[in-house]
């Protein structure tokens, strides 16, 4: 209903009486004007007045309202301590493929290896639960598919020369603007789901605690809208899954990489290696060439260049 309301006001552009609104939603005055006191509280600016409502300005909110086409797959939340933890917990309870959980703030935020991810309020968070019809070893080329489809989309909505630098982070200019985190519960040998968390700095200001990050909006020098960015994404993301490009996933990978031909260090949970990224398989691993001239694969870990 909320939906239904603004695309009205918006549409319109005028003051719409609530009898309009009452007649074109099929519902009471007195419910269209519930509707308007709970948009008023989420920040919405509504002028009521004898004549009807119009809508003078609206937030930079992410609520499920605002997209009205998933709006029954979004579950947001204004903090939380973690959209992956919300998302493990709706995956295990069945939720449908391409379930989507944002929040204005996380408290517990993290990325690879139990690291904190910085999430204050103006980032971008939300973790989405898939369920590909694909086995498990081949989980990891999903992932890299998000990472496209999101340097892709940076580059084309704000100009921007975004890379991507092993598993799955997108830099700019040699900070980090975004990090990604996966997780994966299969059956037998087949995925049973993967939530892929997705923090973005786009609003938000990290460079205090984080030097080696910025932000879109450090870099613009303007603010931009999260729900822009976050709708391109999510259908363009959805249509590449929904076709099934995963082949060559990799190949678009490394047209915008910024890790191969250069000397890293990787730390896993186990080990750490340095050496130069010769190469990514098919799969997603990364393949190292150590000082001794040997080749090293290394499936999951943290790059650092």
């Amino acid at each position: 209903m909320k939906s239904q309301i603004l695309n009205i006001l918006r549409s319109d552009n005028k003051i719409v009486s609530g009898e309009e609104l009452s007649a074109a939603l099929k519902v009471s005055r007195v419910s269209v004007w519930k509707h308007i006191q709970s948009l008023q509280g989420s920040g919405y600016s509504i002028v009521a007045g004898p004549k009807g409502y119009r809508l003078d300005n609206s937030p930079d909110a992410l609520f499920a309202w605002e997209f009205p086409e998933r709006e029954s797959s979004i579950h947001y939340f204004t903090e939380t301590s973690s959209t992956m933890d919300a998302a493990r917990d709706l995956a295990r309870k069945g939720c449908p493929h391409y379930t989507i959980v944002i929040a204005g703030r996380q408290k517990k935020g993290r990325g690879r290896l139990s690291r904190v991810w910085l999430s204050s309020e103006g980032g971008l968070y939300f973790t989405l639960v898939l369920r590909p019809d694909i086995p498990s070893a081949h989980a990891s080329r999903i992932t890299f598919l998000a990472s496209v489809v999101l340097a892709e989309t940076i580059r084309k909505l704000y100009n921007i020369d975004a890379k991507v630098k092993w598993p799955n982070d997108i830099l700019v200019g040699g900070k980090k603007i975004s990090g990604m985190l996966s997780e994966m519960e299969a059956e037998a040998d087949m995925v049973s789901f993967i939530n892929i968390g997705i923090g973005i700095n786009l609003n938000n200001d990290p460079t205090a605690k984080e030097p080696g990050a910025t932000s879109l909006k450090k870099l613009k020098g303007k603010e931009f809208l999260r729900k822009e960015l976050l709708s391109v994404f999510l259908d363009e993301f959805e249509k590449r899954l929904d076709t099934k490009s995963f082949d060559d996933v990799i190949s678009k990978w490394k047209q915008y990489t910024m890790t191969l031909n250069q000397p890293v260090k990787i730390v896993t949970t186990r080990d750490t290696y340095e050496g130069i990224a010769v190469d990514v398989d098919e799969n997603g691993a990364l393949i190292l060439k150590l000082e001794n001239g040997t080749l090293q694969k290394v499936v999951c870990g943290d790059c650092f260049q």
